[in-house]
């Protein structure tokens, strides 16, 4: 490794952290050149009831069937990438390593392999959310979550957030924005019921209830994000009507509005059998009967 990378890593975490948070823990955990400049390093074997979950963790589904099988592929070949620990005043809090760890208890180990470092809390939240985002393993709300912690917690900016993650920051604040939606139907997006082509639109909807109403037809009539779009619409009165095209007018008809709208001085509109003749007030109206010889003298 050249020099000036070692000192860029030994500067710490958030040094590094623009690279690839995924491959900087393979580096840690598997003994990489870089390893001896991560501060406190130290591989240690210690009891699965020692490790403390992970707080910070944006993880919270597990698909069960790949759970299994990577217990079973720990009951045979054992735990090749070690967990991620610290140490902490009882015992060790994970970093990373989550879906390991609840493998191995399937599994029926009571011991695991794992690399204690000396992170601050800080360090600890951060790359536990980094890890998980660059694995792309999060489900949409887990992962706007995740965006939320960093914005929340760590004071990320919206450039810093989306310059972070690898994504845009139009992406990143749409995503946030699912966390508007009312629990129940993040549970829709959580079991893949609805995309979030599906419920972005619902944020446009006055409240909670309508929201959840609109969520669940959408669910019960297996609409299209199209069709939600359209539905949407409907719902905020904001759907496009068809203009219907203006009937012209016979020109007669309108050379006649014309000349009358000249001789008395105001609009005239003749349609549907009959002629409309506008005016202001009172005095207009005298005037307009007096031009068309119909007001009494007496009026």
């Amino acid at each position: 490794m050249a020099q000036q990378e070692k000192q860029h890593l030994g500067r710490g975490l958030n040094a590094i952290f623009g690279q690839n948070v995924e491959q900087f823990l393979d580096d840690i955990q598997n003994n990489a050149e870089n390893a001896a400049e991560i501060p406190g390093r130290r591989e240690v074997e210690i009891n699965i009831s020692e490790i403390r979950p992970n707080p910070y963790q944006p993880r919270k589904e597990f698909e069960p069937k790949a759970l299994q099988e990577l217990a079973d592929s720990i009951k045979t070949h054992g735990i090749f990438t070690p967990l991620l620990v610290r140490k902490s005043v009882s015992g060790y809090d994970l970093i990373a390593g989550e879906r390991r760890l609840r493998a191995a208890k399937l599994a029926g180990l009571t011991q695991v392999p794992a690399i204690a470092v000396d992170f601050t809390e800080e360090q600890m939240m951060e790359i536990s959310i980094l890890e998980n985002v660059q694995r792309e393993d999060l489900n949409p709300i887990e992962e706007a979550a995740a965006y939320e912690s960093l914005v929340k917690k760590l004071g990320y900016t919206q450039e810093k957030l989306a310059e972070r993650v690898g994504k845009s920051r139009e992406y990143c604040a749409n995503m946030m924005r699912l966390l508007k939606l009312p629990s129940e139907v993040q549970q829709l997006v959580i079991e893949k019921k609805l995309t979030n082509g599906h419920v972005r639109p619902l944020l446009s909807l006055e409240d909670d209830g309508a929201i959840y109403d609109a969520a669940t037809k959408i669910v019960h009539d297996k609409m299209s994000v199209r069709e939600v779009e359209k539905y949407v619409h409907e719902l905020n009165g904001t759907e496009k009507k068809a203009v219907k095209p203006e009937k012209k007018k016979d020109p007669m008809i309108r050379d006649l509005e014309n000349r009358m709208s000249s001789k008395l001085g105001t609009q005239v509109e003749i349609n549907s059998k009959k002629i409309t003749i506008s005016f202001s007030d009172t005095d207009d109206l005298n005037r307009i009967l007096e031009l068309l010889n119909c007001l009494e003298e007496s009026f």
